[in-house]
């Protein structure tokens, strides 16, 4: 492990003395992609095999989303772990496993979300350090990442967390790169831009590609892309979450102070101690998770609202909503009646490829 540490520490110092420029970003991109390679090295240690760390370190995921918290010690992580599932809990059972404990299940607006204490990971977990490869596992995972900070030193926190997430391949509140990658047998670096590109150029392609042994390839890019970018989609195993910012120990600072930090994006202002802003916390977490309530109705009877079908906001055909009710009930499906935003008639009779939307009430008609 220490010798790629070590590669590591060193490439970052010649990346730290190079000045950024015209003539310089060839080479810096060159010294990325390398860093890249070793870091994937970190996390996923070569031969795969065997019992390694991460051997059988999951925790089981219940619920419809599941929500990783990170945060230094002595934030008031805990506090705020245990408040919001004392308040929201329905599961109060602490399930133990070797390493992290789940806080619990919190119900909010008929959907089950697991939270999850991610403990270390700020500890150089990207360097291998600890139990730190098993943790990012889990954090990889996760639908949103909440990160706790302290409102009275959040920024230097916030940086050392951003920079160990992005290390594991993380990407906080962004989309993936607007990149098309496409390997072939032969005809070399094809490179097509549908845009002005202030970083990347067929010479700086060329050799971060020729970094990962490719020499036979179609890129396209469709945004002012970065060597970062390219690297992210050529790596091919990045997470993009959704974060919000918690910031905690409102009851220690002004009201002026507290105006600002409401400016700040992806921002919420609370106080763990005194169960301060969680609605908005809640709210604004509902809002990141993007889920979709569909009610049940069974023939002759009224909807069932209080235990709605939780879907991911990409994934809420019918035929999604069936199959996570039962896998063979699309066997037996012959409509759907639909209430609700989605359909201009109510009822409406449908078939599997009709898109749901939230609180929509469904009734599935069997052959």
């Amino acid at each position: 492990m220490s010798g790629t540490l070590a590669k590591i520490a060193e490439i970052e110092a010649e990346m730290a003395r190079t000045q950024k420029n015209k003539a310089t970003a060839h080479h810096l991109g060159l010294l990325k992609a390398r860093l890249a390679k070793l870091r994937r090295e970190l996390i996923t240690p070569k031969g795969g095999g065997g019992g390694g760390p991460g051997e059988g370190f999951d925790v089981a995921k219940t619920g419809d989303a599941r929500i990783g918290f990170v945060g230094f010690p002595s934030v008031g992580k805990s506090t705020l772990l245990s408040n919001l599932a004392g308040v929201y809990s329905e599961v109060a059972a602490y399930e133990f496993t070797t390493l992290t404990t789940v806080p619990g299940v919190i119900r909010y607006k008929g959907a089950k979300i697991q939270l999850l204490d991610l403990p270390g990971i700020i500890e150089g977990a990207k360097d291998g350090k600890g139990r730190g490869r098993q943790v990012i596992a889990v954090a990889r995972t996760c639908n949103l990442i909440l990160i706790v900070l302290d409102v009275l030193k959040p920024l230097g926190h916030k940086k050392i967390i951003e920079n160990e997430l992005e290390g594991f391949g993380i990407r906080l509140n962004s989309k993936p790169p607007n990149i098309g990658f496409k390997k072939k047998d032969k005809g070399g670096i094809n490179l097509t831009a549908t845009c002005p590109q202030s970083e990347l150029d067929t010479e700086t392609v060329k050799s971060i590609l020729a970094e990962y042994k490719i020499h036979n390839a179609d890129v396209t890019l469709r945004s002012d892309a970065t060597a970062d970018d390219l690297i992210d989609v050529v790596e091919g195993n990045r997470v993009y979450i959704p974060c919000i910012y918690v910031l905690n120990k409102i009851d220690q600072i002004s009201i002026e102070e507290l105006d600002i930090i409401y400016k700040v994006p992806h921002c919420v202002p609370i106080s763990a101690h005194h169960r301060w802003n969680f609605d908005d916390l809640l709210e604004k977490i509902w809002d990141y998770l993007k889920l979709v309530r569909i009610y049940t109705k069974p023939k002759g009877q009224l909807p069932d609202y209080t235990s709605p079908v939780v879907l991911p906001y990409c994934k809420t055909t019918v035929e999604d909503f069936c199959m996570k009710i039962h896998k063979n009930l699309i066997k037996d499906f012959k409509y759907a009646l639909v209430w609700g935003s989605s359909v201009k008639h109510n009822p409406q009779k449908v078939g599997k490829d009709h898109t749901l939307e939230d609180e929509d009430v469904i009734q599935i008609v069997k052959k």
